[in-house]
């Protein structure tokens, strides 16, 4: 789990940066990118403590996960519908919409089996939301596949770049090679 959400944070840091210079009101993209750190977070507390250790962080962590996991799939649904990136905003946007209203079924299914407690078909439920949200995140090759991230590393240097000079420096590369 500890992974998964790890894996998790660095798809929304490139889908944050991919979007970044496309999206003209911001706020939607800072959204996204904020609703998957918080679901990373939820993983990470789902894959720490385990349900027979202690319930309650368990519990939190899997609120978490579902519940900010499908505002980031509805916030990165409409982003690609509104910025179609190479014209593929629709073949990629519809899959997505449908994804996300499975998604939204499975947690709410989730929930109301988990307060009946009737665990067994919760645990079933559980894993097909695991399942479309591995799907989802599938689809986001679809358009990372048109963009290259490097990392830049350079050899040390005795004299250090002011702040100012590092960031007109770092402006020289465009926003997608970050």
């Amino acid at each position: 789990m500890n992974m998964a959400a790890f894996l998790a944070l660095v798809v929304a840091v490139l889908r944050f940066i991919q979007l970044k210079p496309k999206v003209l009101n911001p706020w939607l993209n800072i959204s996204g990118l904020v609703a998957l750190c918080l679901a990373s977070f939820g993983m990470t507390l789902l894959g720490n403590f385990q349900l027979t250790n202690d319930e309650e962080i368990h519990n939190v962590g899997t609120s978490l996960t579902f519940g900010f996991g499908t505002l980031t799939c509805w916030i990165q649904a409409a982003l690609t519908l509104k910025v179609n990136i190479r014209n593929e905003g629709r073949r990629v946007g519809i899959p997505r919409v449908i994804l996300s209203a499975a998604i939204t079924l499975c947690v709410v299914l989730y929930f109301i089996l988990m307060a009946q407690d009737i665990h067994m078909y919760a645990a079933r439920v559980q894993w097909g939301l695991v399942m479309c949200f591995l799907s989802y995140f599938g689809t986001l090759a679809v358009e990372f596949r048109h963009y290259r991230y490097e990392i830049v590393c350079s050899e040390y240097q005795e004299n250090f770049l002011s702040f100012s000079e590092s960031l007109s420096e770092a402006s020289e590369y465009q926003t997608d090679q970050v």
